[in-house]
């Protein structure tokens, strides 16, 4: 596979039909996870404070029964223990229809409104926290492995990211990274009673942090990986493939310039992929997108869902709706101070 096939159409950015985004929820930096109820309704998980984890905070969800035009705060899955807090996730369905939500943060946070330089705290072990009822109520247990103890995985923990997706097997999968000041490692862990306890760690890629996964079907799998390819040059996503149920990874080539980051991998009712993700290029702030009607063998060009005001944007996560629409929602910083909210956009 040649990697211009995944760049095609690069030059030209495209609208989509869309109506305006508008403000969902203020106040949060939320990088959120959206995930669609079996009731039709859409629960976005996020971090609950306007800023990168610098203090204190809470993994929050809110919920939508209107397709995403307005949002409610919905129940907590994961409250922060005093000098902590909790934001990182991942979270999707497990077979028996629970709602499952894999969460870690940092230590050695102080207050709301005082900001705490990450180096001072360290990565805090994920809970596994599970709701029965979509979301309003929530237990969660504190067992989780520990990474490989070589290279990032030394005296580190997990973070998690993403959606949890079902394998062929009938297990979950879920995409987790480690991190460090010299690097980055990502992969993914499984669960074999319906997302309860997690291991088997396998990695995907080894220069790489947040990775949307996405099972296709027949154990065919499609990873969108943040790069950290060489020091100092801008991020951007790359594309992994696995045939064999996300047991072992192959690199195909970028999906994205460098400056956009952070996608999502969907699936559409048609069988076409749509990647979503963040366009931090200087001019062009926003939340992107491109598709694949091949299975992603090629990717159309790209087009625009939503233009941001600042470069600190995007993380976004899309469902499809029942009329084939699409609900992306995504973060913003508006100005200088630290106003930051989600965003939604329905569009097709």
């Amino acid at each position: 596979m040649h990697r211009r096939h995944f760049l095609t159409g690069f030059a030209a950015l495209l609208p989509a039909s869309a109506a305006e985004p508008w403000t969902a929820i203020q106040g949060v930096c939320a990088w959120p996870n959206l995930q669609r109820l079996t009731d039709g309704t859409l629960v976005a998980t996020i971090f609950n404070q306007p800023c990168h984890g610098e203090w204190e905070g809470d993994l929050d969800c809110w919920a939508s029964r209107d397709d995403g035009m307005t949002w409610k705060f919905h129940g907590r899955p994961a409250p922060h223990e005093p000098r902590t807090n909790r934001m990182n996730c991942a979270a999707g369905l497990a077979r028996n229809g629970d709602l499952v939500v894999l969460v870690s943060g940092w230590s050695n946070r102080e207050a709301a409104g005082h900001p705490t330089p990450a180096t001072r705290g360290q990565v805090l072990k994920p809970w596994v926290c599970r709701s029965a009822d979509g979301g309003r109520s929530w237990t969660h247990t504190t067992p989780f492995p520990d990474p490989p103890q070589v290279g990032t995985g030394l005296d580190n923990q997990f973070i998690p990211f993403g959606d949890i997706e079902q394998a062929a097997d009938g297990s979950l999968v879920v995409s987790v990274y480690t991190r460090s000041n010299d690097g980055r490692n990502n992969g993914v862990l499984r669960s074999r009673d319906d997302g309860r306890t997690w291991g088997e760690w396998a990695e995907l890629n080894p220069i790489g942090n947040e990775t949307a996964i996405l099972h296709t079907g027949g154990g065919n799998w499609l990873a969108a990986s943040r790069m950290f390819e060489r020091a100092g040059e801008a991020h951007h996503i790359e594309l992994f493939t696995s045939t064999d149920d996300a047991r072992t990874w192959r690199r195909r080539g970028p999906l994205t310039l460098p400056g956009q980051i952070t996608g999502h991998l969907l699936q559409r009712r048609d069988g076409s992929l749509l990647v979503t993700y963040g366009n931090r290029n200087v001019g062009n702030f926003g939340v992107d997108a491109r598709i694949s009607r091949d299975g992603g063998q090629r990717w159309g060009a790209p087009f625009r869902i939503a233009a941001a005001p600042q470069s600190d944007c995007g993380y976004p996560a899309t469902v499809e709706l029942p009329s084939g629409k699409m609900v992306t929602v995504y973060y913003t910083r508006v100005s200088p101070a630290r106003h930051y909210e989600m965003r939604a956009a329905q569009w097709s």
